[in-house]
């Protein structure tokens, strides 16, 4: 089934308001299109827990730090549309800049403590950006429920924030990270690597299921840094934004996996800059 496409919030409001009447629950799945298979996944998930369901597509300017990133971000609307036919979607929420950021709009949703850290260190402004289009997207779906992946836990984390902390009525459920066969996480950017950096890659998920195992037979992360960076330098990548394990809830700096933790890492592949993270089960 081919959804609508939407592109104003008039539009959108006009389907949402029956919904509502009907006492429909709405999920939504965010996106900034160029969808995947962890996309898609989201969009599974929404279908069998939601009566009615919204696909967003907008590539928000506010959480790209550079005009070159945002600029070769890739656009494929007419492929993704194709893509969510067999899911049965009950729209394609496709707005353009004004309908998302009209002229004069000077808020800025901006979440503390959970941003400073990892993605928030290196790319200045970007949750700020996230926080700002997610809270405007869940206003304007009247969102009940929303699906992020644990992909990018940071962001994850922060959308759980920010619904909690502005009561905006919507629950926010996490979803697995989809991967490759190879291990490496999906991500729209992958598209970005030629065939031999995408091949050189997959070893990044190497390198951090190594970490992880070692970490829960008591090993500290210190211990393990110069080997892991070493063998992502001789795979063919560049700087190392960060490699930390960090504590679930409060994404706290920790050294030994004594408690519920992730391990996170951002690193740099032929300029394309690829995030992932995995859990670290407590240590034995």
């Amino acid at each position: 089934m081919t959804a609508p496409i939407v592109r104003t919030l008039s539009e959108l409001r006009a389907m949402t308001r029956g919904w509502q009447r009907a006492a429909e629950i709405i999920g939504v799945v965010p996106t900034m299109g160029a969808l995947h298979d962890g996309h898609l996944s989201l969009v599974a998930r929404a279908k069998e827990q939601a009566d009615r369901v919204i696909v967003t597509i907008f590539v928000n300017p506010k959480q790209f730090n550079t005009p070159e990133d945002l600029e070769n971000y890739p656009r494929t609307e007419h492929e993704d549309a194709a893509k969510l036919e067999r899911f049965g979607v009950d729209a394609i929420y496709v707005p353009d800049g004004a309908q998302i950021y009209p002229d004069g709009f000077a808020t800025n949703v901006s979440v503390s403590g959970l941003t400073e850290v990892l993605c928030g260190a290196h790319r200045p402004g970007h949750f700020d950006g996230v926080a700002t289009v997610v809270t405007k997207l869940f206003t304007q779906t009247s969102a009940d429920l929303a699906f992020f992946g644990e992909k990018d836990f940071q962001q994850l984390q922060v959308v759980r924030r920010l619904a909690r902390d502005l009561d905006l009525g919507v629950e926010v459920v996490g979803c697995p990270t989809i991967r490759e066969i190879d291990g490496l996480a999906m991500s729209s950017r992958n598209l970005l690597l030629s065939d031999q950096a995408r091949g050189r890659a997959a070893v990044l998920s190497d390198v951090m299921e190594d970490m992880a195992s070692a970490l829960t037979s008591g090993a500290s992360i210190g211990d393990l840094m110069t080997e892991a960076k070493a063998r992502l330098k001789a795979s063919g990548f560049g700087d190392v934004d960060y490699l930390e394990m960090r504590t679930n809830d409060s994404l706290a700096l920790i050294e030994r996996a004594e408690e519920p933790a992730r391990l996170f890492a951002a690193v740099w592949m032929a300029g394309v800059r690829l995030i992932d993270n995995i859990d670290v089960p407590v240590a034995r």
